[in-house]
């Protein structure tokens, strides 16, 4: 029972660690496309819309909308 704490957070930090290493590796293709001025606009674009769409169908999902 010595190390069991040690051990509970060694795999906090491994996951904290690989997440991060999953958003840089999505993130870092698209940095290039920051830089010129339509491709950003397209790309947040993107991303807002992404982010509404994911909002609209947990709300449906979880019967949250104001009908």
């Amino acid at each position: 029972m010595d190390g069991f704490w040690e051990n509970v957070l060694r795999y906090q930090r491994y996951f904290v660690t690989v997440l991060l290493g999953v958003v840089w590796n999505v993130v870092e293709p698209l940095v290039p496309l920051l830089k010129r001025p339509l491709s950003a606009i397209a790309l947040i674009g993107l991303m807002v819309g992404l982010l509404t769409f994911v909002a609209l169908t947990l709300r449906a999902m979880l019967g949250l909308t104001a009908a």
